[in-house]
């Protein structure tokens, strides 16, 4: 390996660590597994195909022109990028890039800065350095050539710049079309004189960490016994993915935990709510979702299994949707997303739940993307001077080793005020 290459294999490692990709173990993945083939493969370019099945475990009869999953994950990526060099990175001496149109990674030096101290010998006596035989004296009159030839230059390499600043500019406004889905999507909880609050789901169990834990069943377990201070690691990730997208947004959130959660909370304020109405039980006792609800299956193989029940199935869609079965590594999820007014109307309401902690860890991942946003707005014909209006999606999410590494879109409902 070359010092070149190693010098950006440690760039890698330090943009994978960042702030901006640390909660994101499938960007990260992506971009180790981008860069280690741009650097061992320079010349050979990488397919949608080759990145689903070598890095994303799909199968072999995967079809890019049906599952966009590369396609949005390079996208999440790109913009993540973006948002590194704006930030933290903005000095690093290593830039890398994921040019559109294209999955293979561009590295780049950053150039040392154009300014001479006055310090340094000017350009004529470098060049006499190199050449001492040709070193002769220079007339009085030749500085004054010279310094009207460096304006000369400057002026043209500012036009230079700013053409192509131009262009460049035009490019980035371009390339920031998606988190304008951000902002739409996010409007109805950015405008409020309080801060939106974040209700997560901690289910209650019985037991003890030590001997055995258990969900708690209210019909045979006295109230005393409720351990109510465990929440699954997706509704953690998702809610520190939330802080950081609205701290983008330049806006606080306040978290509460479900079990703390009072209905007179929910008339006052605008809510999300992250996790499954099986842990998070406030969502019990306020209006919920009304096409994709959460059901225990009452008979079948899977009978007890929490499913999603798609009430009204339209041409191609299944009536119930089940994750991974519990014997079995768990590959894949379903989430649903519901935005509705509150009990008061004049507060918002957003359920974003699966049926495992990684479900709603997926789904989360689906609003706080830029790209996936867009997607769902073009599906619910929002145009970008529009207001979000009541409706529910449900989401598949694929899994791997316990990590989301993508969620599809499967279907959305615009509701009815």
């Amino acid at each position: 390996m070359s010092l070149e290459e190693d010098l950006y294999l440690r760039h890698v490692e330090k943009l994978a660590n960042s702030g901006v990709l640390h909660s994101s173990e499938s960007l990260r993945k992506l971009l180790r597994y981008l860069a280690r083939h741009a650097l061992e493969h320079p010349r050979t370019p990488l397919k949608e195909y080759q990145i689903a099945t070598e890095e994303f475990g799909r199968q072999p009869d995967f079809d890019p022109a049906v599952d966009s999953m590369v396609r949005v994950q390079a996208g999440r990526l790109r913009a993540k990028l973006a948002e590194y060099y704006a930030s933290e990175g903005a000095v690093d001496p290593v830039r890398i890039e994921l040019p559109k149109g294209t999955y293979t990674l561009a590295f780049h030096r950053r150039q040392p800065g154009e300014a001479q101290t006055d310090k340094e010998d000017p350009p004529a006596t470098d060049r006499d350095l190199k050449h001492p035989s040709s070193h002769t004296a220079v007339p009085s009159k030749w500085p004054i050539a010279v310094s009207a030839l460096s304006v000369l230059l400057v002026l043209a390499l500012a036009a230079l710049y700013f053409t192509s600043r131009g262009s460049t500019v035009a490019s980035a406004s371009h390339e920031d079309l998606p988190a304008k889905s951000l902002q739409i999507f996010w409007k109805p909880f950015l405008g409020g004189a309080d801060e939106p609050w974040v209700v997560f789901s901690n289910a209650a169990f019985v037991g003890r960490p030590e001997t055995g834990m258990r969900y708690y069943d209210a019909a045979h377990d006295p109230d005393e016994a409720v351990w109510d201070h465990y929440t699954g690691v997706g509704e953690v990730l998702a809610v520190h993915r939330l802080d950081l997208v609205f701290s983008s947004l330049h806006r606080k959130l306040r978290v509460k935990r479900g079990s703390l959660f009072s209905l007179d909370d929910v008339k006052n304020n605008d809510l999300i709510f992250v996790g499954s109405p099986s842990e998070n039980l406030t969502l019990q006792e306020i209006p919920g979702t009304r096409e994709f609800v959460f059901q225990r299956l009452n008979s079948g193989l899977r009978k007890g299994d929490l499913a999603i029940a798609n009430l009204h199935p339209q041409r191609g869609e299944a009536g119930f949707y089940v994750a991974s079965p519990s014997a079995s590594p768990l590959t894949e999820d379903y989430a649903v997303l519901g935005f509705m007014p509150g009990i008061d109307p004049s507060h918002s309401l957003l359920i974003i739940a699966g049926t495992t902690t990684f479900g709603t860890q997926g789904a989360v991942e689906f609003v706080t993307g830029p790209d996936s946003l867009a997607e769902l707005l073009r599906r619910l014909s929002l145009p970008d001077a529009g207001d979000l209006k009541p409706f529910e999606a449900l989401l598949r999410v694929k899994i791997t080793k316990g990590v989301p590494v993508d969620t599809e879109l499967i279907s959305v409902r615009k509701l009815m005020p």
